[in-house]
């Protein structure tokens, strides 16, 4: 052993704890080499199972430090209690074997979420039951983070004895302390549940299109206290879970991405609506890839003194696609009424007449004389 061992280390390091320390390290050492063959077995094994290498993947680095932790915590509780520092070592292993579990179990919650998403991609065309799933579990996943981190950090604390000695002093008081603290986590604990409900009624889900707050915009993100809105224009809008529970919004792709659109024109009482009705089944023909082809109507929905309301209805298979088409068709029925009949746009007609000996004749009205309204 001395040829093993410089003397200087020898006379560094007290006697009784030599044995342990050398203990401790060959602990160590056989715990990676099995960490080491154990790994190559179990990818080999686990090729075929999605879920089983997600797991391997996340728990790679925890078990790193978890399993030398747990050997050397296996022979610190070995070594003699008379061992100098011995209780302090121990202790302190201890709070790092439960930081290094609490780290693997927030790993494996990791591992189970991305595998629920690897098998219900977002990316297809109808992705309203991958979105629904997906929602379920992050928002359960943050949950359960919250929990553990909650439930580790718990027992970390309980290890000391004036952690101890103080929640034995609460629990005389638990009934005023809970109310409290009720009302100090109100917030906290509303988002919580909030969360909850989420998860479980799914009003909302990710990437749903949604009006909130007068706002046009996609569920972004989803946390365990608050939802991220993407706007249209790249803006983001944070908006607490509770709000979703408490007050009204639109979800426009609650059960469907499909929706129906509007396109509104203001035209002139002389404009043939048969023609105008054409222009629109040719206009929905050429966007095959903006209208679904479910629905296409041309309704006149109002009447004034000057002109009527012409309302155009469009069907897409999701809101992106039907604001597009709805814009194109009105710039095309806009060109095209201006080209085949342009007298037909929102007129302004008055009478000019001159005096004559019979005050109750008036001249016809002459062409010239329509002034042109733009249009309201």
């Amino acid at each position: 052993m001395n040829e093993l061992i410089p003397e200087r280390w020898l006379d560094a390091v007290p006697l009784p704890w030599l044995s342990t320390l050398i203990a401790a390290a060959i602990a160590v050492l056989v715990v990676l080499v099995v960490r080491w063959v154990g790994l190559i077995v179990l990818r080999r094994l686990a090729n075929s199972f999605l879920l089983a290498q997600q797991l391997i993947k996340h728990s790679e680095k925890p078990s790193l430090w978890l399993l030398p932790l747990l050997a050397l915590q296996s022979v610190w509780t070995g070594a003699p209690d008379d061992l100098y520092l011995i209780k302090s070592v121990r202790h302190t292993n201890g709070l790092l074997v439960v930081a290094a579990f609490i780290w693997l179990a927030l790993r494996c919650v990791r591992a189970v979420a991305e595998t629920v998403a690897l098998r219900n991609p977002l990316e297809v065309e109808d992705n309203l039951a991958a979105r629904r799933i997906q929602t379920q579990v992050r928002v359960l996943v943050r949950c359960l983070n919250v929990v553990v981190i909650l439930f580790g950090t718990g027992l970390m604390l309980m290890s000391f004895p004036a952690v101890k000695q103080i929640g034995t002093s609460l629990l005389a008081s638990a009934g005023l302390a809970g109310l409290a603290a009720g009302f100090a986590a109100k917030p906290v604990l509303g988002n919580l549940i909030a969360g909850l409900q989420i998860a479980i009624s799914q009003p909302i889900r990710l990437d749903d299109v949604v009006i909130v707050e007068g706002e046009w915009g996609r569920i972004e993100e989803i946390t365990g206290s608050y939802v991220v809105v993407k706007i249209w224009d790249e803006r983001r809008l944070v908006v607490p879970l509770t709000y979703f529970i408490e007050k009204p919004f639109q979800n426009w792709t609650r059960s469907a991405s499909m929706l129906i659109g509007s396109v509104f024109l203001w035209v002139d009482y002389s404009l043939p609506l048969e023609a105008l009705r054409e222009e629109v089944k040719r206009v929905c023909d050429e966007i095959p890839h903006l209208w679904d082809g479910r629905v296409s109507v041309l309704q006149v929905t109002d009447t004034g003194e000057k002109s009527m309301q012409v309302r155009i209805l469009l069907s897409s298979a999701d809101s992106s696609r039907n604001w597009d088409a709805r814009c194109h068709m009105r710039e095309r029925l806009i060109t095209w009424i201006n080209r085949e009949y342009p007298q037909c746009l929102p007129l302004l007609r008055a009478e000019i007449s001159t005096r004559t000996d019979r005050p109750d004749v008036h001249e016809p009205v002459k062409p010239q004389d329509v002034e042109r309204q733009p249009p309201v």
